[in-house]
């Protein structure tokens, strides 16, 4: 029998954005009325949506914070694929942040004491690694992603890989390169799910309009879920996203084996991020348009989750 469901994944119809948010935002969102909230969007390389976050997305969901009262609002970004200030500059960032009333803090210019150090202690990563303060700090943590497969040895980019831009590329001091060890290692996927034992999150909300199904992060094959999710358990969110990428035909990578059997997956069910079984999650779809995918989607999860 399956485990009872413990952790909700919602589903809703993506046609328009900001309507889209407004509804998921009132099942997940922690009502914190004037606390500080950090923003993780997903704005790896400068390139257009689905390879990053769409504008209209990041403007709906400061909109929800702000109508939340919240106190202050920082949008935290580091580029692995472009000049961080650049990249946001380009993608529109900056201009929604002043419209919203929001900070954009560029986390390659933190200063030392600015991170945090992780200890390497029963990790997979060889000296720990340095997350940056404010995610730790803030009273909320709210995290907007894509649908992407991912051909540098992630194999899919979704809620949990995301928080890797949350990591420093180097420690400002010695130089130590922490994004070369991580993609030198087979431990990879491992080290992308112990990231997130040490970065909180209070709600993902996935911008599956589009999504790549294979190449990635910054291109693929392009497919058309024309939904957004949202959960407050990441495990949870990605095994539903590798079941949606699995609908739609992915890499071999994805498309092979348990989902909660995949690196990523397991070794965040081993940290105890989220649920432990595609049994212990629940699918809610929110609308009528959005019901037959939601289907079709726990079918996967049933069937190879």
């Amino acid at each position: 029998m399956a485990s009872p469901a413990v952790s909700e994944v919602y589903v809703t119809d993506a046609s328009d954005r900001y309507h889209a948010v407004q509804v998921l935002w009132g099942e997940v969102a922690p009502p914190r009325e004037g606390g500080e909230v950090a923003v993780k969007a997903n704005f790896n390389s400068d390139d257009p949506f689905p390879a990053t976050t769409h504008p209209d997305t990041l403007e709906a969901i400061l909109g929800e914070i702000a109508d939340a009262g919240a106190r202050r609002v920082r949008i935290a970004e580091r580029s692995g694929m472009g000049e961080t200030e650049v990249v946001l500059a380009r993608r529109g960032v900056t201009g929604v942040a002043e419209r919203a009333g929001a900070e954009v803090v560029v986390l390659d210019d933190l200063p030392r004491e600015g991170w945090e150090a992780i200890p390497s202690t029963d990790l997979h990563w060889e000296r720990g690694f340095l997350v940056a303060r404010l995610f730790r700090d803030s009273d909320a943590v709210i995290q907007t992603c894509c649908l992407k497969a991912h051909r540098f040895g992630g194999h899919v980019s979704l809620s949990l890989k995301n928080l890797i831009g949350a990591v420093a590329a180097k420690d400002p001091e010695d130089g130590y390169n922490y994004m070369a060890e991580l993609h030198s290692s087979p431990h990879q996927r491992r080290m992308i799910a112990e990231v997130n034992k040490f970065c909180p999150c209070d709600v993902t909300i996935m911008d599956a309009t589009a999504g790549f199904s294979t190449g990635g992060p910054e291109r693929g094959d392009l497919i058309g879920p024309g939904v957004m999710l949202a959960s407050a358990d990441r495990i949870a969110l990605d095994a539903v996203a590798i079941a949606l990428l699995r609908l739609y035909g992915s890499t071999p990578d994805v498309m092979q084996g348990r989902i909660f059997a995949m690196d990523q997956i397991a070794r965040a069910v081993e940290l105890g991020i989220g649920v432990r079984s595609a049994g212990d999650l629940r699918l809610v779809a929110l609308d009528s348009e959005s019901k037959n995918l939601t289907f079709e989607i726990r079918r996967i999860l049933d069937e190879t989750g």
